[in-house]
């Protein structure tokens, strides 16, 4: 015979979860609070300096192109029909995987940039990179807002 409750209805026990479900948050939090502390163990020591290593310490050929549209393969002035040539002639003087770097002045139209990288391809270049200036957020977003 089921209970009931005055009025005849059958009684159903439900499980109440909102305080599992604090708990459950809490230990969340204390486990994110915790973790980087258990990572890494605090210890008086120095760390050694190191200078970093980029692409001026690889085998490389620039390219570089001018405001004015001049065009240089390393020292050697060059046009865009000779670019092609004149970077073979250097990959294959190294005979070595060398880094192609472009170096075009920032108002260079990008559709020049890819015909440059395009061109390095074609003479055999596998490792390319455009050279960049670095500066901080704050100066790239003033200079734009001036």
């Amino acid at each position: 015979m089921k209970k009931s409750i005055a009025s005849g209805t059958p009684v159903f026990a439900k499980v109440n979860v909102v305080p599992m479900i604090d708990v459950a948050l809490v230990l969340v939090v204390i486990l994110l609070v915790t973790a980087p502390m258990l990572t890494v163990r605090q210890m008086d020591l120095t760390l050694p300096t190191a200078e970093t290593r980029g692409a001026e310490d690889e085998l490389r050929v620039s390219v570089s192109l001018a405001r004015d549209g001049e065009l240089a393969v390393d020292e050697d002035l060059v046009t865009m029909d000779g670019l092609a040539s004149a970077l073979s002639r250097r990959i294959l003087a190294t005979n070595r995987d060398v880094l192609v770097v472009v170096r075009a002045d920032d108002e260079t139209p990008y559709e020049t940039v890819q015909t440059i990288l395009r061109e390095a391809r074609h003479a055999g270049a596998k490792r390319l990179a455009i050279a960049t200036q670095q500066g901080t957020r704050r100066e790239h977003f003033g200079k734009e807002s001036s």
